[in-house]
């Protein structure tokens, strides 16, 4: 395959793809490193790709495969804790010491939350995506998005139950 037809072929798909990978990485940089990375692996691929059906279909999924590798590697999850608990989550009342304290609290527990439900909490809770979009964006089903987001509520809620006892018996 040439420069001109692989052009043809894959370039059309660049807005979705970054699209996906800016969803999926919330971080323009980061999204734009993946889709540097993804064109190249479709340029050292480029002979065996004359076979592909569905171009688009192929791009995204690759995209959003690189996308979850990043996601689960253990430098940019380190990278991506520390930035999290250094942003802050809209509180009722942010001049009180105690709501700020406990947005924190739950920040943290976030950061601690397994890759996935890290993500779909904050894609749904945080960001404020549907079911449908978090479903499109992680490749799960609705149902899975449901159970996901479930268990993480739950665990979230638990955890910060925790930590208010220990406080409480602390004081």
């Amino acid at each position: 395959m040439d420069a001109v037809s692989f052009k043809k072929m894959f370039l059309p798909y660049h807005r979705k793809l970054y699209g996906v990978a800016l969803r999926l990485l919330e971080n323009e940089d980061d999204a734009c490193d993946v889709l540097q990375d993804a064109y190249l692996k479709l340029w050292d691929k480029r002979d065996t790709l004359g076979i592909i059906d569905n171009p688009e279909a192929f791009c995204t999924t690759l995209v959003r495969n690189m996308c979850v590798d990043l996601l689960r590697s253990p430098r940019y999850v380190r990278e991506r804790q520390q930035v999290e608990l250094t942003e802050t989550l809209p509180v009722a009342a942010p001049d009180e010491t105690a709501s700020r304290d406990n947005a924190q609290v739950v920040q943290t527990l976030i950061a601690r939350l397994p890759l996935q439900q890290r993500q779909v909490i904050c894609l749904r809770d945080v960001q404020g995506y549907s079911f449908q979009e978090i479903e499109q964006l992680t490749g799960l089903s609705a149902s899975n998005v449901r159970v996901v987001l479930s268990r993480a509520r739950k665990k979230i809620r638990e955890d910060y139950l925790k930590q208010c006892d220990y406080e409480k018996r602390r004081d």
